[in-house]
């Protein structure tokens, strides 16, 4: 049990039934009836005084009427308590031989004494055992404080896990900005500490997430004004030089605007709202089919989602470009089942290493840096596709296949699905 709520209500729910247990142990005790001594000793006081008025009456008192039988109570002797009443009699000197019996069929016991004439005088025995329904009620109140014991140790809990409450659900609620939504000040002194603690935090996150995304700007800005001096001067040097500069000052030029764009992502952000995905992904495939990258629809199914159009448009854009870049062609399917939309973008290319693809997401990532000059690009469109999908609340996973290649799948909550399915080749 890893929850601390959950250890604070069994610590306290346990405490206060192991203090009822006792008390409950010290009840059953009690109802349990006195010790036979003590039971037996008023008996053998009234046995005492009765054979006492047998002989004759006292006078100037009425006769007590006693009835005398010629058997002893009907009943199942008790050993113990016949044993103890008749070491009473024979203490007090009464010769004297009694019988302790339990009526059937009614609480309560007998004491059937033995007199010199062989006839039966039977007494009853006090009665000191619980009633009928003792154990019921007993029972009752064990439920109402160990119900009542958990309510309290619900609500204490509570209120002393608040704030790691607080701050779980502050977590959870962190924007694609990193920055923490702003928490209400108030409650408890421990509450307020906690929340003006997260709004500080979230106060520095916000500031320093600006100011990198200014420094990156303004970076990337900057570095236009000295590749252009640069591009001028390069117009001086022999034509094989000025290739090879041309190419390095092309490549300078992707990686600003790659980082540019980046920043651009995480702040100028879409309005979220209803995106049919699969025309969406046929606008994408017929634009990529007119600049000449090997796109083919397999299954695409009717499916909607929550999220911005234009971000959306862009992730979906720049990994049918990796797939058909580096994948030589890429085969798309979208499907729907369970709430869920799935959008597979596989490619017959080398895939990537096992070891590299947690890092296929990083910034200016490639997984030969040979390749740089060969195929253009800044290694960011995957770090574009990913900041976009997840922003939006989707996920993005990057599996190799079997047989090779490597397969990209984008999986986003369905907002709504419809029956029917596109078949490309089925339709061809």
């Amino acid at each position: 049990m890893t929850s601390l709520r959950k250890r604070l209500i069994l610590l306290l729910v346990a405490s206060i039934v192991g203090v009822v247990a006792l008390a409950t142990t010290a009840a059953i005790s009690v109802m349990g009836g006195p010790r036979p001594e003590v039971l037996m000793e008023p008996v053998a006081r009234q046995i005492r005084l009765l054979a006492q008025l047998l002989p004759d009456e006292v006078p100037g008192i009425k006769r007590v009427p006693i009835d005398l039988y010629d058997h002893p109570a009907d009943g199942i002797k008790d050993q113990k308590h016949t044993s103890v009443l008749n070491d009473i009699l024979h203490r007090d000197g009464l010769n004297l031989q009694a019988v302790v019996t339990r009526a059937i069929g009614k609480r309560g016991m007998e004491a059937s004494v033995n007199l010199p004439d062989k006839r039966w005088m039977i007494v009853d025995v006090p009665n000191f055992s619980p009633p009928p329904r003792g154990w019921l009620v007993l029972a009752g109140w064990i439920t109402l404080i160990v119900l009542g014991a958990t309510a309290v140790s619900l609500y204490f809990t509570a209120v002393l896990t608040r704030p790691l409450e607080m701050l779980e659900a502050a977590i959870t609620k962190i924007g694609p900005d990193g920055v923490l939504a702003p928490l209400p000040e108030d409650g408890s002194g421990e509450m307020r500490a906690t929340a003006h603690a997260l709004n500080q935090l979230s106060a520095r996150l916000k500031t320093a997430m600006e100011s990198r995304m200014r420094l990156v700007a303004a970076a990337g800005h900057d570095l236009r004004t000295p590749m252009t001096r640069m591009r001028l001067r390069v117009e001086f040097l022999d034509e094989d030089e000025r290739e090879k500069w041309l190419n390095d000052l092309d490549e300078l030029d992707r990686i600003a605007d790659s980082a540019i764009r980046l920043v651009r992502e995480e702040v100028d952000q879409d309005d979220v709202e209803t995106v049919q995905l699969e025309k969406l992904v046929r606008d994408i495939v017929a634009e990529m089919e007119s600049l000449g990258h090997r796109v083919t629809l397999e299954r695409l199914e009717a499916v909607s989602v929550r999220a911005g159009a234009l971000g959306l448009r862009r992730a979906i854009r720049n990994l049918m470009i990796n797939a058909a870049t580096h994948g030589a062609g890429c085969s798309i399917t979208l499907t729907a089942s369970n709430g869920k939309a799935m959008l597979g973008l596989t490619d017959r290319g080398p895939g990537i290493p096992p070891e590299l693809l947690d890092k296929a997401f990083e910034p200016f990532f490639r997984v030969d840096p040979g390749r740089r000059q060969s195929v253009p690009g800044a290694g960011l469109g995957l770090a574009i596709a990913k900041e976009i999908i997840e922003r939006y609340g989707g996920t993005v996973i990057l599996q190799n296949r079997d047989g090779g290649g490597l397969c990209q799948r984008i999986v986003f909550d369905a907002v709504s699905q419809h029956p029917g399915a596109f078949d490309k080749a089925a339709s061809a």
